[in-house]
């Protein structure tokens, strides 16, 4: 690829070529074209770019700072062009991932370890979000890949199913000798926000949302739910990933043992008609 417009380019193939005929055979053109795109150039630049001869076509002196000019087009050309296909390895490139605590924790972080070694001028920004819809962070183009739930990916998108989340319901190691229908009966629910439902769906699944108190606590920081659980100050649901380090520490207990609520999720982002090799590599990685 050449950033030259057609006269540069009939220009350059007469220097290699040393003849109109010649040139026009290596552009598969006619020789009154490109003699055409020629003279169009010297009336432009008005001035005589070629002097005929018996050995060819020679450039006069005009001619020779054009062609030192295309010269550093086309090295310039060349430049671009191995820059962006070396986009992540040879410059400089930022890659944008927006999802919940949970996912990005234990997931998306650590599968993308080895991506950024893989390619050393690959900068990542990674958003903690656990909003229940973050699809305006992608919308806005904010954000590159978001993580959602199958429902909010608009058909301009283009996803990925994820592994579910298995969400689990936790409270404090210090109610381990209550039952869990005296929890849920006399403790509140802890949620992220009002529009939380997921405490609520998995309660509903195993039939026991008619034990609880419908008011509950809200705080919009994962990590903060787990300390409030620890402080017993009330009981919710935690993804089986987030909550296992609070799980193996002895801090938190798995109350309703063994059964679990499945939350579908997919990784999102907007097609692109040439994908890179780093983005290829990073939605592979995800899982």
């Amino acid at each position: 690829m050449i950033l030259l417009d057609p006269q540069l380019v009939a220009f350059e193939a007469i220097v290699r070529e040393g003849t109109v005929h010649a040139a026009a055979e290596s552009l598969f053109l006619t020789q009154t074209a490109v003699t055409q795109r020629l003279r169009q150039l010297e009336q432009k630049l008005k001035t005589t770019l070629f002097i005929r001869s018996r050995r060819g076509m020679l450039l006069t002196a005009e001619g020779e700072q054009l062609h030192r000019y295309c010269q550093r087009v086309t090295e310039m050309s060349s430049a671009v062009l191995t820059s962006i296909q070396g986009a992540g390895t040879l410059s400089n490139l930022r890659i944008k991932i927006a999802g919940p605590a949970s996912v990005m924790r234990s997931r998306i972080i650590p599968q993308c370890k080895e991506i950024m070694k893989e390619f050393p001028k690959l900068h990542m920004t990674f958003l903690i979000d656990d909003h229940m819809d973050i699809s305006h962070q992608l919308k806005s183009g904010a954000f590159d890949l978001v993580i959602l739930s199958p429902e909010q990916v608009t058909q301009e998108m283009v996803s990925k199913p994820l592994q579910p989340e298995h969400y689990l319901l936790v409270c404090s190691v210090q109610w381990e000798h209550r039952k869990l229908i005296d929890i849920i009966s006399n403790e509140k629910i802890i949620d992220f926000g009002q529009d939380d439902q997921m405490t609520f769906s998995y309660l509903k699944k195993y039939k026991l949302l008619k034990y609880i108190q419908t008011e509950r606590h809200f705080i919009n920081n994962t990590e903060s739910i787990a300390q409030l659980f620890i402080n017993e100050l009330g009981y919710g649901v935690l993804s089986k990933e987030f909550a296992a380090s609070y799980i193996k520490s002895g801090e938190l207990l798995v109350i309703n043992e063994g059964k679990s609520y499945l939350n579908p999720i997919s990784l999102a982002w907007y097609p692109r008609s040439e994908q890179p090799a780093y983005f290829s590599a990073i939605i592979h990685a995800i899982n």
